[in-house]
């Protein structure tokens, strides 16, 4: 992997402080499609508390990254640990059960049942009940009060925007230690973008390990302290988001500027 890679640097001072907890490492990951390589040998860490983000065009392997990583499509090479946790060894569907939550790209909620019955999906795999589950609730009703309001209403009746709150809200009812957002503000008015930069933020500042993977750079540049810039598949530039918002090369490829 040839890697154009900016040091780290001082950190963004509104950088939360690491919490104890499990990293995520991911070395020497590729994903193939048949004959296509859609991730060549990447690699990154998410400590506990940071947030990263991974900006590139469409086609360079954001999402194929992402979904190797909860083991939604096969990895071809490479080693993807959380903590002690060879997630190789892990079934997908058990991956939430490691502290791992994952909002999809498009939301995908069940447009039939409730917002709560969504809601309560997210806790499907806790060995916690009752109050726990109940606390959770309160949690991400108090974060999204919009859907306190509305959940006895379908899911399906909701906006975009109301339904992207409501898969992060599912995917928080684990109480997962990272979360993994796929294109969060796809689709969504400049308003409705604003509103999950504010969710973002609020996550980080909590704690929450974030990894974030975006077209919208600058969203990410905000929500993150530190960035992987990815390109045809491999990681081009890697660097805190403040220095590669300023960087030259960034802002004419990614910010049009």
């Amino acid at each position: 992997m040839n890697a154009d890679t900016t040091s780290a640097g001082t950190r963004d001072e509104k950088t939360p402080p690491r919490r104890e907890g499990a990293t995520l490492t991911v070395e020497d990951l590729s994903v193939h499609y048949g004959g296509v390589c859609a991730v060549s040998s990447i690699g990154f860490t998410v400590e506990p508390g940071q947030s990263v983000g991974i900006i590139g065009a469409n086609g360079a392997g954001k999402t194929s990254t992402l979904k190797a990583l909860m083991g939604l499509v096969p990895r071809s090479g490479g080693r993807v640990t959380f903590g002690d946790t060879d997630l190789a060894k892990v079934r997908a569907r058990d991956v939430v059960r490691h502290g791992i939550g994952y909002v999809p790209e498009g939301r995908h909620v069940f447009p039939g049942l409730t917002v709560e019955k969504n809601l309560m999906l997210g806790a499907y795999a806790r060995s916690w009940r009752d109050t726990g589950t109940r606390e959770a609730l309160a949690g991400v009703y108090e974060l999204f009060p919009v859907l306190a309001e509305m959940r006895s209403r379908l899911a399906g009746a909701l906006s975009g925007g109301q339904q992207q709150m409501l898969a992060v809200g599912r995917a928080l009812m684990a109480r997962p230690r990272l979360i993994l957002l796929d294109e969060p503000s796809m689709g969504l008015s400049p308003k409705l973008v604003e509103d999950i930069l504010a969710v973002l933020l609020r996550l980080r500042e909590e704690g929450l390990s974030l990894l974030l993977v975006e077209q919208n750079a600058k969203l990410t540049f905000e929500a993150t302290s530190d960035c992987v810039v990815m390109e045809n598949g491999e990681v081009a530039m890697t660097g805190t988001s403040r220095e590669l918002r300023d960087d030259v090369r960034v802002r004419r490829i990614y910010l049009g500027l």
